[in-house]
């Protein structure tokens, strides 16, 4: 598995581009040499079984976490994030497996949450609830979903919606990459299918995706791109057409490992 342009692509330059990241807790070294980039629109899936640095690399990203050594570039210009605000702020953003979000409060003040239009003066200031709503209403169309009403609890939308209601809010306040922790790690098949269908509705609307996943199927379905990490090690990166399914399953397994296991189980695993 070797670095490989995406076909129609290979003229559009990074948004973000990660360069020989490395990062180290105390004695422990988390990341060695990792190199990551994402165009606009395509999704470039992160793929590793646990503990192979998924986490610590999209903190790093998004600014939870400073690189110990290695270079980030934003728009081909070096960058230092001191604070996911600092991310956000470059466009890039990132939906969490917790999503943020308070499931009593409605869906509109979860979308907004923070950042609500306002009408009035001075304190006389106040929500623009009907505002609000509006636009609320619509990034969720625009995402396929139909709310039965904004106001409803958050709380009461399915596991996928809430994943879109995250994703729509990103995009809405000015993501150009979105980075996607493990979205669909806890959902059934149909809320999957939601979820993927939205990763690629975002991609068609020019935003550059980072789908962080142990899933190879779910990688395969949208993926434009797909990089392997093990250990902290960038194993590599290949194209949509260059790579199999079963090939991305055997790297994240172990390779040999792997083969030489199902050999003593009588090739059951």
């Amino acid at each position: 598995m070797t670095t490989a342009p995406i076909i129609g692509m290979t003229d559009v330059p990074p948004i973000i581009e990660m360069s020989d990241i490395e990062k180290h807790f105390g004695n422990i070294i988390a990341l060695a040499g990792v190199s990551f980039d994402v165009r606009a629109g395509e999704c470039h899936c992160l793929l590793g079984d646990n503990g192979a640095g998924k986490s610590t690399f999209i903190k790093t990203m998004s600014g939870v976490h400073k690189p110990t050594k290695g270079t980030i570039r934003v728009n081909g210009a070096p960058v230092t994030f001191g604070s996911p605000r600092d991310a956000m702020e470059a466009g890039i953003a990132t939906v969490f497996q917790d999503l943020a979000m308070i499931p009593l409060m409605s869906v509109t003040r979860n979308f907004f949450m923070g950042r609500e239009p306002t009408k009035g003066r001075g304190p006389f200031r106040r929500m623009d609830i009907k505002a609000a709503n509006a636009t609320c209403v619509a990034a969720m169309r625009s995402m396929g979903i139909n709310l039965r009403g904004p106001d409803q609890a958050v709380g009461t939308l399915s596991g996928g919606e809430r994943q879109t209601v995250a994703i729509a809010r990103a995009v809405h306040f000015g993501a150009k990459v979105l980075i996607l922790d493990e979205p669909t790690s806890a959902l059934g098949v149909r809320q999957t299918s939601n979820v993927l269908a939205t990763i690629d509705r975002v991609r068609k609307q020019g935003v550059g995706v980072v789908f962080i996943t142990h899933n190879v199927r779910h990688a395969m379905a949208v993926g434009d791109r797909f990089t392997v990490l093990n250990r902290g090690r960038t194993l590599g990166t290949a194209a949509r057409g260059d790579i199999t399914a079963e090939a991305l399953q055997d790297m994240m397994a172990g390779g040999q490992d792997m083969a030489l296991l199902e050999g003593s189980l009588g090739g059951t695993v």
